[in-house]
């Protein structure tokens, strides 16, 4: 689910590339400067300890009594993305087999006439068990054999085999704009000036910010502030101001439906089920 701690988190994923184009490990990209991002205000004295050391602080907050509701769309579920099952079948005359990797949240059926078998893979399944899984299913309806991983059903006319996996889904319950403010705390005011202008240059060209769970906000500038004061060290500080509008949302794994049955009518008259796949 996306929260206000996602939107927070994404801002200092933003703000750490800005600086370190080249990871952590590489050179930040204002000359000489160290810089530690976080979220959260800083605390006073290790503060004060980094900047008489020449250490950059970047911290990324809330504006605390700046949010509001902005829900302007249904509840509904979407998919975000989709999810190949690991598990294959490829169907022979009257026998299917089954390939690849069994791993859990994943259904694998077949279809045999008015005949049908769904199983769910479980931890620990291999192509071979749910093979032995579903020609268990088939033998309460009729004949059925099973050799290592391949099903056969004798005097099938037509057999239809089918996997589906888990999909991710979200749901979208509110959506809501917060302010967020990102500021650096610097030694001197050539650092602060560099520093500030790589972070801004850098958020100015993001119209949406990506979060954790597929989601994204929609990130504006609203202000800029430079300040130096005394105070146990000599400190300055530029502050971004943007707000975010983002998703609160319920994340859950929904199965794919693997057969179902209908009707189908001829004039006006039932013909009896009929199972697709």
């Amino acid at each position: 689910m996306a929260d206000q701690s996602d939107v927070e988190t994404a801002l200092v994923g933003v703000v750490g590339g800005a600086l370190y184009p080249a990871g952590l490990m590489g050179p930040c990209a204002v000359p000489n400067a160290v810089c530690r991002i976080y979220r959260g205000w800083p605390v006073s004295a290790a503060l004060d300890a980094d900047l008489v050391a020449g250490l950059v602080n970047i911290s990324v907050t809330t504006v605390p009594g700046h949010s509001r509701n902005t829900t302007r769309w249904p509840d509904l579920w979407s998919f975000p993305q989709v999810v190949v099952p690991t598990l294959q079948v490829s169907v022979a005359g009257n026998a299917a087999t089954f390939s690849g990797s069994a791993g859990a949240g994943q259904l694998a059926a077949l279809v045999a006439g008015s005949r049908a078998s769904v199983y769910r893979t479980e931890a620990g399944d291999t192509p071979a068990s749910v093979a032995a899984a579903l020609c268990r299913q088939m033998l309460v309806s009729g004949a059925a054999t099973v050799s290592g991983s391949t099903v056969t059903l004798p005097g099938v006319p037509l057999l239809l085999a089918r996997v589906e996996a888990d999909q991710p889904a979200l749901r979208q319950t509110r959506r809501q704009l917060q302010l967020f403010r990102v500021t650096a705390w610097c030694p001197d005011p050539m650092t602060r000036d560099a520093v500030g202008s790589t972070i801004d240059s850098t958020l100015s060209g993001i119209d949406f910010i990506g979060l954790a769970d597929g989601t994204s906000g929609r990130l504006r500038y609203l202000a800029s502030n430079v300040s130096d004061r005394w105070e146990d060290a000599t400190l300055y500080r530029r502050e971004l101001t943007y707000s975010v509008d983002y998703p609160t949302t319920i994340a859950e794994l929904l199965p794919r439906m693997a057969v179902g049955e209908t009707q189908f009518v001829a004039n006006g008259t039932a013909i009896g089920p009929e199972l697709l796949s």
